[in-house]
């Protein structure tokens, strides 16, 4: 029987395309596996951030709501500091030309209303400190907090682009997913270990 070379070499064509397809098919396999492993540790550390941010959220509702009390309280106390001011300039006026058996009064009211105005300023300033701490620490938390957001943004990018690559199977499309990755996962560590790394632009943009 004559072999026919035409079919030869079409059944090493299938043979090639076949082996091609396997290639292929093994290849889209494998990086679907890295895409799906790399989306579930980004959504574990995902978790992990968010439940640190709500802490962090609530530390910086009751630090903002101490540093409100804090400022309310000082100027009640700079109120009463004025009044009693005012009230001892006025007994000062008063004592001027007062008779003999008035002075003796105007002393010890002198005295009562100084002493007044001396404990109204010395807890004045105290609840000032305070209420400067509070705002301190306010503005500790927000920056953490920040951290946080850009963690949050630049990893929901970068699971989009994963997403992508997913239906796609390009592979140059998840080394561009890997850039938000690092520096997501970057300012989610910076959150975490209280590391100085800050995107002022970026803050300002989603705040």
């Amino acid at each position: 029987m004559d072999l026919d070379p035409m079919d030869s070499a079409n059944s090493a064509a299938e043979d090639a395309d076949g082996k091609g397809m396997d290639s292929r098919t093994a290849a889209n396999a494998r990086l679907s596996t890295l895409v799906a492993i790399t989306v579930a540790l980004l959504a574990t550390f995902l978790g992990v951030c968010k439940v640190k941010d709500d802490n962090i959220v609530q530390a910086m509702q009751q630090a903002q709501a101490a540093m409100l009390d804090d400022w309310n309280f000082y100027q009640a106390r700079n109120i009463r500091e004025q009044v009693a001011g005012a009230e001892l300039d006025q007994l000062h006026l008063d004592a001027v030309g007062a008779s003999p058996n008035k002075e003796a009064g105007y002393r010890d009211a002198i005295s009562k209303y100084e002493a007044i105005v001396k404990d109204q300023s010395t807890k004045k300033e105290a609840v000032r400190q305070m209420a400067e701490e509070a705002q301190k620490t306010y503005d500790s938390l927000n920056y953490r907090d920040d951290q946080f957001d850009l963690c949050d943004t630049l990893l929901a990018l970068a699971i989009s682009m994963l997403a992508m690559t997913a239906l796609t199977h390009k592979r140059w499309l998840f080394g561009i997913a890997m850039l938000p990755t690092f520096f997501g996962v970057m300012m989610g560590l910076a959150g975490l270990l209280g590391w100085h790394i800050h995107s002022g632009t970026l803050s300002r943009l989603l705040s």
